[in-house]
């Protein structure tokens, strides 16, 4: 049975349309916006009936809180409000509703609206599915091509990318970075992370195979690759459909390299002001970079390469992703295929 989440201030209100709705729906109710979030969040609604007119937390103001949530912002919201104003109908539909009713509501015309607007959005999640996996197949073949000219890291992107979604779950499981991190997000810094060394196509095989480490010309040259696959991955996004993992992927492209000190490249942020997909992205790729072969290294032990990251709390590295890679650290090593 799908829930439908009712949100208004009125109980009387809310009453009325629960009667409506509950023989076809299992219905949820909320006196405020607030409370509507809360509900959303701990159990995720198919489709939201919200008032306008609300105290404290008006209707506007709740759309434009879910519409802001990557988890939330697929819910098709259904403004339904005593007010007949054609400007405030606009407003509404231009803020994100997918449709407007005058309350009091005919019961048959709630009903078939909800139903519309269920089957629709059923109809662009498995399409957006569709669309996932065709994106999901065309980045994995981006990442291989890019690791195949360099015959000493392969399988790289994929173990990042597995090791990113481990952090960024553990990191929600402990209660971190609540307002940025959440399964939603989780899975698209996952998506996002085989990308992350995209640039490096455009950095001159002399320089990225050389068998050595690089002089401080050739470093700074290798350090453009971060900038170069912001600027290649913009130029692809703008092409295709917008999908929530796009700005992601570009902004830990651009700054996986930078350090929790700030003494990172290309910008030198530092501290929060790293965004935390690209803080992951950059224990998940040390940490890999340690216990893999490079040309210009021996692998390093799972428990050499784990004193390091710990090492590192504070200076290279967020301390409470490194918190988190503490608590995961029997998960990494079984990605990695490393004995503890």
């Amino acid at each position: 049975m799908k829930q439908i989440l009712v949100v208004d201030d009125n109980l009387a209100n809310l009453q009325q349309i629960s009667a409506q709705l509950e023989e076809s729906y299992d219905v949820s109710l909320a006196k405020s916006g607030h409370q509507a979030l809360l509900i959303c969040l701990q159990s995720e609604p198919d489709l939201i009936l919200l008032d306008l007119d609300m105290p404290v937390m008006d209707g506007f103001e709740t759309l434009a809180a879910i519409k802001k949530n990557l988890s939330l912002r697929h819910i098709p919201v259904i403004i339904l409000t005593s007010t007949s104003d054609p400007i405030i109908e606009v407003k509404a539909l231009k803020s994100g509703a997918v449709d407007f009713i005058a309350k009091p509501a005919d019961r048959d015309i709630l009903h078939h609206r909800i139903e519309v607007h269920l089957r629709l959005s059923t109809y662009n999640r498995e399409l957006e599915n569709t669309v996932r996996i065709l994106e999901d197949s065309i980045i994995s073949s981006f990442s291989d091509m890019i690791e195949y000219r360099d015959e000493n890291t392969g399988g790289h992107v994929a173990r990042t990318a597995r090791y990113v979604g481990i952090l960024a779950n553990q990191l929600l499981e402990m209660g971190r970075y609540p307002g940025e991190v959440n399964e939603r997000s989780a899975d698209m810094m996952s998506r996002a992370a085989p990308l992350h060394d995209v640039g490096k196509i455009g950095i001159s095989d002399i320089i990225l195979l050389k068998p050595s480490l690089l002089n401080d010309e050739e470093f700074s040259i290798m350090k453009t690759h971060t900038t170069i696959g912001a600027d290649i991955l913009k130029g692809i996004f703008a092409r295709v459909p917008p999908q929530d993992y796009h700005d992601y992927a570009i902004t830990i492209a651009e700054s996986h390299h930078e350090r929790w000190d700030g003494r990172g490249y290309p910008k030198g942020l530092k501290g929060l002001d790293i965004p935390l997909c690209a803080r992951i992205m950059s224990v998940a790729d040390v940490f890999d970079a340690l216990i893999d072969v490079r040309v210009y290294k021996r692998p390093m032990s799972h428990s050499d390469a784990c004193r390091i990251i710990i090492s590192e709390k504070g200076n290279m590295f967020d301390p409470d992703v490194v918190e988190a890679f503490q608590a995961v650290e029997e998960q990494l090593a079984q990605v990695a295929g490393r004995r503890l």
